[in-house]
């Protein structure tokens, strides 16, 4: 019996039948891994399986346009100056030419009209920076719905939504760098919400802007922003998510054979990682052509930035509209003009209630959807591992919730088009701000209770589908003469499907050791009465036996 040598050289000198197969790849595979050992990660990793659905692509896509951003940004910043050093322009763009500008908005034009390719490699950019936004969200929403957030992944929600936000921060400093009238506006409405925190405000503007706005250094420190620090975080953000996402296993949707402690789809090698590649070529595509044959952004048509012509219709990129409809839907007067001033003047200190109302009331809202794993899993007090995802229509009560969160955003967006609305509708401003004040308050109450009834009438649904079968549409007539429409029976993978689902119910308020009830159990019974009371239970055994025997 003979042992094979531990290691190989390659000889390339040596006979062909003398060599290890796979010649030179072979060998440098052999090095890498006798000096890294990474072929055991690529075998672990590479048999990871990954259950398969169109909403799971959502994350991708996501990850995908970070690519292009990255890749489209490197570009960019070859060109770009972010400087605010005042300038005149004498590019081949011929309405702007004599006009004075800052460096940064002349980089950008010469980007765009002198440097090949450099207008498409823009509007790729900016249309890759709102998919990665949109992706971002419609993902997270599908984890909130499906109820993915749950043990043991509620800090992979955290690092979601930490995404979300430097997501929205990166967004926002690149939309800000080429100084043109449209970015100048939304870094006026920055330095204007900066102002009304009280004491410290003013100080927080000139170290922000370098003096007062817009000061002389705005823009190269958005820059550093948008091209080192937001990225880097991004960057790390994405792996510990991933890192998360390897480690939890991903969820899963309910059907045959899957449950808590398995997974069925496909490994990521081959199967998963020939589907990426492919969908990643599939993005690029979709967003190259976006860039192509969709202006985004036209700099030249707002002009540098000027304090003094705001112009009307001006909205910022759509991801900023919950905050800049904040600010329009809050009032000046509380009860009308000749009211409760919202800004008052006491001891020489402004308090501004109009910027700082907004701004905590948005703050709350972000911390509640951060939190909401831990806020469910104290109202459920569930502490079991979940890997198989919801229906929506079987949690009744989140999915409301989500519903009513989806249209409070909705309307605050809406609102930073308040004026295009009055417009192109040709209403009044005032109407169409009142009927966003009280919508921003009625709405998410009306979407709570019509999403909650219609979850409970999907349910009872089901429920009829998988006791009685499905309406077949044909009538028979029995011997006695009565007339029956007969039913198709569900076949028993689409009632797994039907009938597996956690079932909750209200908790009772125990006492603790001391025979004492706490204020907060007594509160924690409250909400959880509020969030189950109103539920349909799965189909029992029972049910079942009974129904196939009728």
């Amino acid at each position: 019996m003979t042992t094979a040598p531990d290691t190989y050289n390659y000889d390339p000198t040596a006979p062909a039948d003398r060599r290890q197969s796979g010649g030179v790849t072979g060998w440098a595979s052999r090095y890498v891994d006798e000096r890294t050992g990474i072929s055991y990660v690529v075998k672990e990793f590479g048999r990871k399986i990954f259950p398969d659905h169109w909403s799971f692509m959502l994350g991708e896509v996501a990850l995908y346009s970070f690519v292009i951003i990255l890749l489209t940004g490197t570009f960019l910043t070859f060109f770009f100056q972010a400087s605010m050093a005042q300038v005149t322009y004498d590019g081949s763009y011929g309405p702007l030419k004599g006009l004075d500008m800052s460096a940064a908005m002349q980089s950008a034009l010469h980007i765009s009209f002198e440097i090949r390719g450099g207008l498409l490699i823009r509007q790729v950019h900016h249309w890759a920076a709102l998919l990665f936004v949109a992706s971002i969200g419609l993902h997270m929403l599908r984890i909130f719905f499906t109820g993915a957030f749950r043990k043991p992944r509620e800090l992979n929600w955290t690092i979601g939504f930490v995404l979300f936000i430097l997501a929205m921060a990166e967004g926002f400093t690149g939309y800000s760098l080429p100084d043109d009238l449209l970015s100048g506006n939304g870094l006026r409405i920055i330095a204007g919400m900066v102002q009304g925190i009280p004491f410290v405000g003013s100080w927080i503007e000139w170290l922000v802007f370098g003096g007062q706005f817009p000061g002389t250094a705005i823009v190269g420190r958005l820059y550093t922003l948008h091209i080192l620090l937001l990225p880097a975080a991004v960057l790390a953000f994405i792996a510990l998510h991933l890192v998360f996402v390897v480690t939890h296993k991903h969820t899963q949707y309910a059907g045959p054979g899957r449950t808590n402690d398995n997974v069925i789809g496909y490994p990521i090698l081959p199967v998963y990682a020939a589907k990426a590649g492919g969908f990643f070529f599939i993005v690029f595509g979709v967003v190259m052509l976006m860039g192509a044959f969709f202006t985004i952004n036209p700099i030249w048509t707002y002009g540098p930035y000027d304090p003094s012509p705001v112009s009307a219709g001006t909205q910022p990129d759509w991801y900023i509209g919950f905050a800049d409809g904040a600010l329009r839907l809050m009032p000046g007067w509380l009860g009308g003009p000749g009211g409760i001033p919202m800004e008052f003047t006491i001891l020489n200190t402004t308090y501004s209630l109009n910027i700082l109302i907004p701004v905590l009331v948005l703050g709350l809202f972000i911390v509640v959807v951060m939190a909401y794993p831990f806020i469910e899993a104290w109202i459920t007090g569930d502490k079991r591992e979940h890997h198989i995802a919801d229906r929506p229509r079987n949690m009744p009560g989140r999915t409301a919730v989500g519903a009513a969160g989806v249209t409070f955003y909705a309307v605050l967006w809406a609102a930073a088009s308040s004026d295009l609305i009055a417009t192109h509708f040709m209403l009044s401003i005032e109407s169409v701000i009142t009927i966003l004040q009280f919508s921003l308050f009625l709405a998410p109450v009306l979407a709570y209770f019509v999403t909650k009834r219609i979850c409970l009438a999907l349910q009872k649904k089901d429920r009829q589908i998988v006791l009685h079968g499905y309406e077949s549409g044909r009538i028979v007539r029995l011997p006695g003469g009565e007339y029956i429409e007969v039913h198709e029976p569900v076949d028993e993978y689409e009632r797994w499907k039907l009938v597996s689902f956690n079932e909750y119910e209200p908790l009772m308020i125990r006492p603790n050791a001391a025979g004492r009830i706490p204020v907060t159990e007594r509160a924690r019974a409250v909400v959880s009465r509020w969030f189950f009371e109103d539920r349909i239970e799965p189909v029992s055994s029972t049910e079942l036996e009974v129904a196939h025997h009728h």
